[in-house]
């Protein structure tokens, strides 16, 4: 789907704050409410905008180790592998992947000894995983990006 810039705008203000009333929004983007709406209602219904959501800090609630993953798999028990990672409770992102590994996974537990204790009692018991390989995030230089900025920026490159 195509953004005009009042959609980008309107995405824009969304990613930022996702509780905005739409009498806030249509201000901020310059529409009144309705159509500011119905623009929103769109998006939604087009699947740009697939929910809305709170971001919680880890470190707050006492899970001081994020890992990213790698893991490699029998093939055949692909299905299996992906349908026990997304009931694994500390396994926040799954993407398959091309190159060396299948699998790359963002997870976090409490403390060494939990990831330790996770990645030989549970990761490694998934279906169909062979090998792994853990990378530890030092600390976060950028968290994400804004989709209504890198289209844009995206649409002014062609």
């Amino acid at each position: 789907m195509m953004l005009d810039a009042v959609d980008r705008k309107i995405v824009a203000a969304l990613e930022r704050e996702a509780r905005i009333s739409f009498a806030a929004l249509a201000d901020e983007v310059g529409l009144s409410k309705t159509p500011c709406w119905k623009r929103v209602k769109t998006l939604e219904d087009a699947g740009v905008i697939r929910g809305y959501s709170t971001l919680i800090d880890p470190a707050k609630l006492g899970f001081g180790i994020e890992a990213f993953i790698q893991v490699s798999i029998d093939f055949e028990l692909s299905d299996a592998f992906e349908a026990a990672v997304k009931k694994h409770p500390l396994i926040r992102r799954c993407h398959a992947t091309t190159g060396e590994a299948d699998y790359l996974l963002q997870i976090v537990t409490v403390d060494m000894m939990a990831l330790d204790r996770m990645l030989r009692e549970e990761l490694s018991r998934l279906p169909g995983v062979r090998r792994t390989i853990t990378s530890m995030a030092m600390r976060e230089i950028k968290g994400g990006i804004s989709f209504a900025n890198a289209v844009g920026h995206a649409q002014t490159k062609r």
